[in-house]
């Protein structure tokens, strides 16, 4: 069937839904892939200065909640309409991003946060539930090839525009807010996909213990949790392409030599998401890479892969992956980090799809719808484990605002604590008579806090090598 004629099969509430999932993620993206600088950056350029412990919590717990409600969520959809529920998951959305400025305290955050999380996850299973439900097995194909598309373009698009009023950050929830609303006029031209007939009614309580006593069932088979706790480990890596690297590169990349080299050939980029004054650009900017090569060569890298058995697709983009993240927090070189960003790139798109195609052919034949909607797992446990790492192991390893209070501790300097994070460095810094790339630099070959990349590597490693024992020691082939 060509191109044309799979189109013309789409009905139009297949276009609405793409249009509102593009917002939506374009809403997400310009806020989230700003949020962990928002967090900790220096008071003095608008962020909160919490710490890392702070941030891996709020981003870590927080997001992880927002991957396990859609198990409820989706059910309470199903039993009050679609459009009720976009509708509601809207007005949650739009709340949330207008409270955010008005809470910067660990605690306020963490609940708006968790507030917002409830409206994504009441967004998430309805628009993939309507692709489904009005695609075929003939379209089905190319209909979520173009809702991956739109996800992809959404988390390009979203950042690149808030980035231009990142002087003002509150600027950037106000932003997503807006976005968000234009979502209202297309959920009035949004249909209602068919429902099936139920031949018994139930309410939405018998509904949601359903769904635990699902869990439970799922949860008894060994062999299927050990699976999900193994890929947790991508996640667990893909993670940290927002709640590390923003900040690493922020506080310890030397970005003056790309800045220049935008400045000499494409001006109104440098101008647009350079700082003229540092000669430095925007750490998500060059973290948005990531969306602009999947855009690029997703279809290309598909074509590749597709041939592939699942297991060795997964296994090789586990260690793709695990080399592209561990090589972008390695060095202070801003070119070696947009290839290492473009390895990881690669290693996502090769075994990010092929996770839910194994979880279906390992899955008992007559359990996979079962086993298919608890996929949401290893995202759960990666968003947990991912805190932890960006939290926690970077406050204590890599986090330059810590280590330059122990370095000028251990100099015997006595610096006023109601600094910002960027005056208190460079009062360190004219103590030293050197400049702040200087002291980076001092700090950088001291305190070495790039060793984060071995944790990072290891965890690739330790899931490719538990992922080969996996299929060749437990899993019985036989089923």
């Amino acid at each position: 069937m060509s191109i044309t004629k799979v189109f013309s099969k789409f009905p139009k509430t297949f276009w609405v839904a793409n249009s509102i999932e593009l917002f939506e993620r374009w809403a997400w993206y310009g806020f989230f892939a700003l949020f962990a600088n928002y967090l900790t950056g220096s008071a003095d350029q608008g962020g909160l200065e919490l710490t890392q412990q702070d941030k891996g919590w709020i981003m870590g717990v927080g997001t992880a909640i927002l991957y396990f409600l859609p198990v409820i969520t989706g059910a309470i959809a199903d039993r009050i309409g679609y459009k009720k529920t976009l509708f509601i998951s809207f007005i949650v959305y739009i709340t949330a991003f207008l409270l955010f400025p008005h809470v910067d305290s660990f605690i306020g955050v963490f609940m708006v946060y968790l507030y917002l999380a409830l409206g994504a996850a009441l967004f998430k299973p309805v628009i993939s539930a309507t692709i489904a439900k009005v695609s075929t097995k003939e379209t089905s194909s190319i209909a979520f090839g173009i809702f991956y598309m739109m996800v992809n373009i959404g988390a390009f698009i979203g950042p690149l525009i808030t980035l231009t009023t990142k002087s003002e950050p509150n600027n950037i929830f106000y932003i997503s807010a807006f976005i968000v609303s234009l979502n209202f006029i297309l959920l009035y031209f949004y249909h209602e996909p068919h429902k099936e007939e139920k031949t018994q009614k139930t309410t939405i309580g018998q509904t949601v213990s359903h769904i635990f006593s699902n869990i439970g069932e799922v949860f008894k088979d060994l062999k299927f949790v050990a699976f999900l706790i193994i890929v947790a480990g991508f996640w667990t890596m893909y993670n940290q392409l927002f709640f590390t690297l923003p900040v690493f590169i922020t506080q310890w990349v030397d970005t003056t030599s790309l800045y220049h080299w935008f400045a000499e050939y494409f001006p109104a980029i440098s101008s647009t998401y350079g700082d003229a004054d540092t000669q430095t650009m925007q750490a998500e900017f060059i973290v948005n890479s990531d969306a602009l090569f999947i855009i690029l060569f997703q279809i290309i890298i598909s074509s590749i892969v597709m041939r592939w058995k699942a297991l060795n697709a997964m296994m090789s983009g586990f260690v793709v992956c695990a080399t592209g993240m561990a090589l972008s927090l390695y060095t202070q070189n801003v070119y070696f980090t947009i290839f290492a960003i473009f390895i990881f790139a690669v290693g996502e798109m090769s075994s990010s799809p092929k996770i839910t195609e194994y979880i279906g052919m390992i899955a008992p034949k007559e359990k996979k719808a079962l086993y298919m909607g608890y996929s949401f797992i290893p995202v759960f446990l990666g968003n947990l484990f991912a805190g932890v790492i960006a939290g926690d192991l970077y406050g204590k390893w890599s986090d330059k605002a810590t280590i330059v209070k122990e370095f000028a501790t251990e100099k015997g300097f006595a610096i006023s604590s109601e600094l910002s994070q960027n005056e208190y460095f460079h009062a360190v810094a004219q103590k030293m008579n050197l400049s702040d790339i200087e002291l980076t630099n001092l700090l950088w070959d001291q305190y070495n806090p790039s060793k984060i990349w071995v944790v990072i590597y290891g965890i690739g490693i330790f899931s490719v090598v538990a992922l080969f024992l996996y299929n060749r020691l437990i899993l019985n082939k036989k089923e």
